[in-house]
């Protein structure tokens, strides 16, 4: 007659008896390093290890815990209704990443995948609940033990282990190996879990480079559309004012061409980025010529980027306009230096005509020098301007990061 502890309880078992008897010296011994194995397999799982390295761990651990010549991890295939055998120790060459067994409930692994409890078989050969697999057959198996390994949200698999050794497996060794598949199916839910977030992370990022690749196209468009219609007109003034908006454009667009391009979809290398928006502005300004001094790498958000680069766009375009009137042409430099870790020396200077008398770019009435000084206070930085003895300098100190 069963007590009630024992409905109670679980676990399937063969119907053959066991004795308990006291435990021997080397019985404690092996309790004592299953316990030590969850604990190394715990602090295993916590450094994240790649996941078929923490598959291979966790058979040759428990495999070592509970004596048993064999052991393996399987992987529930939903469509097949198979479970595939991923890691495991002692096992044929072919077996590990190839074999399968049926998930069904007449499968003592199916049993504990879908039920969710534990199955001992300790008499494989006189076993009447389930059909033996034939893997286990061909290994001589007399003995099993099944728990289900659990999952981001659906289960994993199965933890099993085997042996062709008479004897039994009792509760302690059932209860190491629940403990074992305990600690595998968090550290195999959670690495879902990253999965999943990395999955979800490369689609936004990748959804995010399309959209600025298709921004940048947008505005080629419209810089070239700009472009023509210049070509399109007569006038002086019209034609001026076109290309300067063709050109303002184009600098923002380069932003964007950076942006599709580069693994941060957030921020750009103002250097390299810069470097191309001048290389553009270099015929603009011809026959005067241009040059830029601009060391290493200074990663900054792309939209304080853009900002930087039309500020240069109309300094360097003024330069190369107003600085030699004498139409011969002469230097215009720009040098990009780091101030510290946190912020950005932009300086533009040429060896022109300089400054009129009593230049205020507050005060113009000029669009370019109104949108510098705009862009200036946008960016939180301070423009300044010195008279010199030959030509014209303007520096501003950008911080990295909006204040």
């Amino acid at each position: 007659m069963t007590n009630s502890s024992d409905k109670e309880t679980p676990v399937v078992e063969s119907n053959t008896a066991s004795h308990p008897s006291d435990l021997s010296r080397r019985a404690l011994n092996v309790r004592l390093r299953q316990q030590e194995i969850l604990a190394e397999l715990g602090v295993q799982a916590l450094q994240n290890p790649p996941f078929l390295v923490l598959l291979d761990l966790t058979a040759r651990l428990v495999a070592e815990g509970i004596e048993a010549e064999y052991c393996k991890i399987m992987e529930y295939l939903p469509a097949e209704n198979r479970l595939l055998v991923r890691a495991g120790v002692g096992w044929n060459e072919g077996v590990v990443g190839v074999a399968t067994v049926g998930a069904d409930l007449a499968s003592p692994a199916g049993f504990a995948l879908h039920t969710g409890r534990p199955v001992i078989s300790n008499h494989l050969g006189n076993e009447q609940r389930f059909r033996t697999p034939e893997l286990l057959i061909e290994h001589g198996i007399r003995r099993a033990m099944n728990v289900i390994l659990k999952g981001d949200n659906s289960p994993f698999g199965v933890l099993e282990v085997d042996s062709k050794s008479p004897g039994e497996f009792g509760k302690h060794d059932l209860a190491f190996l629940q403990g074992a598949a305990n600690i595998l199916g968090m550290a195999i839910e959670q690495q879902q879990s990253q999965r999943k977030l990395q999955d979800a992370l490369e689609r936004h990022q990748l959804l995010i480079k399309e959209v600025n690749h298709r921004v940048k196209n947008s505005l080629q468009v419209v810089a070239g559309m700009l472009h023509l219609q210049a070509k399109a007109t007569t006038n002086p003034e019209v034609i001026a004012s076109l290309n300067e908006a063709s050109s303002r454009i184009s600098t923002v667009g380069r932003a964007y061409d950076h942006l599709a391009y580069t693994a941060d979809y957030e921020a750009i290398d103002l250097i390299d980025y810069l470097r191309v928006v001048l290389d553009d502005l270099a015929g603009a300004v011809t026959p005067n010529k241009l040059h830029f001094e601009g060391a290493g790498t200074i990663e900054i958000g792309a939209d304080r980027a853009m900002l930087i680069g039309l500020i240069l766009n109309e300094l360097v375009t003024n330069a190369g306009k107003y600085a030699y009137p004498e139409k011969t042409g002469g230097p215009i430099w720009v040098t990009v230096t780091r101030v510290d870790n946190d912020a950005v020396r932009v300086s533009i200077y040429d060896e022109g005509v300089g400054l009129p008398p009593g230049f205020d770019m507050t005060k113009s009435k000029r669009l370019g020098t109104r949108l510098v000084a705009a862009l200036i206070q946008q960016l939180g930085a301070e423009l300044g301007s010195r008279p010199a003895t030959r030509g014209a300098s303007f520096t501003f100190v950008v911080p990295l990061k909006p204040k």
